[in-house]
């Protein structure tokens, strides 16, 4: 569980650290817009993003 676990966690530093190598200037652009976004708009884009991966993650596995 233990090595499945840190796969994961290094699958995601790889996927979090692509946009900032490859378009640092957009990702700030984007980081400003969602600074100005309001917390209920934040929570439904956290929900949507969460259900997406527990449905991808039952499709896979």
């Amino acid at each position: 569980m233990w090595q499945e676990l840190l796969v994961a966690l290094a699958l995601l530093l790889v996927l979090e650290g692509i946009m900032p190598f490859a378009n640092p200037k957009g990702l700030r652009e984007t980081l400003l817009t969602m600074a100005s976004l309001s917390d209920q708009t934040m929570r439904i884009g956290g929900l949507i993003s969460m259900i997406l991966g527990v449905l991808l993650l039952y499709i896979v596995h």
